[in-house]
């Protein structure tokens, strides 16, 4: 695979503009696909991670639409610089940055101001032009006038029919779905660009203090799914919630949100890895109720 990576970069037309390939070397990722550093001989690094052409093309319009959003002043969303077919995957190729756990300020106000900026955009609807994926999981796309239609019907009711496979019945369910809908209705938030996969592992301090957004699941939704996932996992300060809650303050309700909002993501982790999860979406199901 690395010389074949290294001929496709070297191939793609102005992307190394005439400089050699002094290093490739694989390193940790996430759950979808394969991740590379290349260092080129102006000292400059890039970013490329292997994966199914579909998973790609998603992850691509996600960060196009983060990056139309976001103030630079306070948070990055790399750039693609190439996309390259190699057989059956596809290489997404973008800058490569150093980044860390420094404080997490200026991450918490540039997402804020990411959501508000996208949401004074006055966006009509809640959902997503095309198919995604949450992780490995499938995101699909669609359309919704509500948000409470929105979460249950293109993001609850999906993951609960993969569920059937490992015993989780639907129609347990069904009657949750409608009071969870008018529950979400009568928060009635406008719609903004979300991240929609925002654990600790997607987002990162650079080393000039600016925040780091990557592998997104972007949709138009609530805001609220973005600050509930980022207490689901952990590893968010308390300085990212000061800086969020200075640019732009979440809505009275919120923490009696997080856990039916964070529902969705618990229930992809018991489709995708089983164990704990599923007895967690088990136990959800009575605070749904």
């Amino acid at each position: 695979m690395r010389d074949e990576l290294e001929q496709a970069l070297m191939a793609a037309g102005d992307l190394l503009a005439g400089r050699q390939i002094m290093d490739l070397s694989p390193v940790g990722g996430g759950s979808v696909g394969t991740s590379w550093r290349v260092m080129l001989s102006d000292g400059e690094a890039l970013f490329v991670k292997l994966a199914r052409p579909d998973q790609l093309i998603a992850e691509q319009s996600g960060l196009a639409a983060l990056r139309q959003w976001a103030d630079p002043k306070l948070i990055e969303v790399p750039q693609v610089l190439a996309c390259l077919r190699l057989g059956s995957r596809s290489a997404l190729v973008m800058a490569w940055w150093p980044s860390g756990r420094g404080d997490q300020f200026q991450l918490g106000r540039g997402l804020a101001r990411l959501h508000r900026r996208s949401a004074q955009s006055n966006p009509r609807r809640f959902g997503w032009a095309q198919d995604g994926f949450i992780g490995l999981g499938p995101q699909p796309g669609g359309w919704c006038e509500s948000w409470g239609e929105a979460f249950t019907q293109l993001r609850l009711r999906p993951q609960l029919e993969l569920a059937r496979d490992w015993g989780l019945v639907e129609t347990d369910w069904e009657s949750l779905l409608s009071p969870v809908m008018d529950w979400l209705n009568r928060h009635a938030p406008q719609p903004c660009l979300v991240h929609g996969d925002l654990w600790a592992g997607n987002a990162a301090v650079l080393e000039d203090g600016r925040g780091l957004l990557i592998d997104p699941a972007s949709w138009w939704a609530d805001r609220e799914v973005d600050l509930a996932m980022t207490q689901l996992f952990g590893g968010f300060t308390r300085r990212f919630w000061e800086g969020y809650q200075q640019e732009w303050p979440l809505d009275d309700g919120a923490e009696q949100r997080i856990e039916v909002l964070n529902l969705y993501h618990v229930l992809n982790h018991a489709n995708l890895f089983g164990g704990g999860y599923q007895q967690q979406s088990r136990n959800t199901q009575g605070v749904a109720a």
